[in-house]
């Protein structure tokens, strides 16, 4: 099967002054909400009857805005904006992550919440999309300021997310020890233990074995399937990752028991290269002791911007979104582009790496790893049966490459990009529940 590609009538990105946009957001500076809105519009022409609905896409169900102030150490008082966005909760409940990040804003909460709809959907978990946020950089707080804040959060949102209303996770900035302490802030708040109201918590609180790793581990099977289908042996294959966290660091380790060389990583301290391949597990010490690859013995320091130009096959951007742009687009020199990170890849820069013959595996189906874990972790939370790790696994690669086969079936039907292959498969999916579900009242 030849590798999907884009046909020039659907590509072009659409005027975003066509769009009927919130009164609160600025036309001018939408970041990913435009993206995603551009996304929507490519996908329109393939949704037959169904695209009657698709102005329930363009719009957020719920998007809730909170004060969020605490007691610093010092006794001062500080005032910290929080988000939770309802994308779309059509097929079930909202899912999608809270990140703590001193950029955040509104718009991007709208995308990435928007994005989570499309992931559910594209790998048919029961959940629509939601995502949180609060703008703060964590660094700058000590861990009980940590604490304080994630507890006035969840008690501000509380109203809107439950474990059958919307399910927080991990996402930039946070991690298990975060969603203890706002699975036990809600559970206080409601007077019961409700370990069903987020996932990636900790085992001992009731979450799951695999999803620590669950995200970078999708990384590596939707890898491993888009190879097998362009042809490309992964013994010997060299990757550029850019971010080295969780997603960045386990899909290396994992892709180098494939055979696949890390030649180069990028994070917010620096980049480090090496043409033989780093040492993935010395690496990943580095970075645990240091907080950075910056400084990397077993590796040459590289200017930051010349991370895309480094020759290799594979290209992992597993940080934060819009950083493929058409700036460095041109500059890319590999063969599939895997994203795992939401949204690091513009609109324009899809275009440019379509016509350049290089595969993108969207975020939407590449990094979708997490939340199908952490969508049994949340039924295992429900039953109190909790499955082992090796179960897990072989669950989360069942069902991400049926998702792939199904998606790559649909990009070679109607000779369009995979992102838009995984819209018209999720979109089919959401619009479909929403007309079954009609309108109320």
């Amino acid at each position: 099967m030849s590798s999907p590609s884009a046909p020039t009538a659907a590509t072009g990105p659409s005027p975003l002054s066509g769009h009927a946009l919130p009164s609160y957001l600025d036309p001018a500076h939408l970041g990913p909400w435009g993206d995603y809105l551009q996304q929507i519009d490519r996908v329109a022409p393939y949704l037959g009857p169904l695209g009657r609905w698709i102005e329930t896409l363009k719009r957020p169900k719920r998007s809730l805005i909170v004060d969020v102030p605490i007691r610093l150490d010092d006794g001062r008082i500080a005032h910290f904006e929080g988000y939770r966005v309802q994308h779309n909760t059509s097929r079930g409940p909202g899912k999608g992550g809270v990140r703590f990040h001193q950029d955040v804003t509104l718009a991007e909460v709208m995308a990435l919440a928007a994005w989570m709809s499309i992931k559910n959907a594209a790998v048919n978990v029961p959940y629509g999309g939601a995502k949180g946020g609060i703008r703060v950089d964590p660094k700058t707080l000590s861990l009980a300021e940590l604490e304080r804040v994630t507890r006035r959060y969840t008690s501000e949102i509380g109203l809107i997310i439950g474990p059958t209303k919307d399910i927080p996770a991990p996402d930039v900035n946070t991690n298990e020890r975060v969603m203890a302490w706002m699975m036990d802030t809600y559970s206080m708040n409601v007077g019961e233990t409700a370990t069903g109201v987020v996932t990636g918590k900790p085992i001992d609180l009731g979450g799951s074995l695999g999803r620590r790793e669950a995200t970078g581990r999708g990384v590596a099977i939707i890898c491993t399937e888009a190879a097998r289908h362009i042809g490309l042996e992964l013994q010997g294959a060299r990757v550029a990752l850019q971010g080295f966290g969780n997603v960045g660091s386990v899909s290396a380790k994992l892709l180098a028991q494939a055979g696949v060389r890390t030649v180069a990583v990028q994070d917010h301290g620096g980049t480090v290269y090496h043409g033989g391949g780093l040492d993935v597990a010395a690496l990943t010490a580095h970075v645990a002791a240091h907080g950075s690859v910056a400084g990397f013995e077993g590796a040459q320091a590289l200017p930051s911007d010349s991370f895309w130009d480094v020759e290799c096959e594979i290209m992992v951007p597993a940080a934060l979104e819009r950083q493929i742009t058409e700036a460095n687009a041109q500059r890319i020199r590999a063969r599939m582009v895997i994203e795992g990170a939401n949204g690091p890849t513009t609109p324009a820069a899809d275009d440019i790496l379509n016509e350049r013959g290089i595969l993108v595996i969207p975020d939407v189906i590449a990094n979708a790893g997490g939340v199908t874990v952490s969508y049994f972790e949340w039924v295992q939370d429900f039953s109190s049966f909790f499955w082992n790790e090796e179960e897990i696994n072989q669950r989360l690669a069942q069902i991400l490459r049926g998702a792939f086969e199904a998606i790559w079936e649909v990009a070679s039907e109607h000779r369009v990009s995979l992102r838009t292959a995984t819209f018209i498969v999720a979109c089919r999916r959401i619009l479909h529940a929403r007309e079954l579900r009609g309108l109320y009242p």
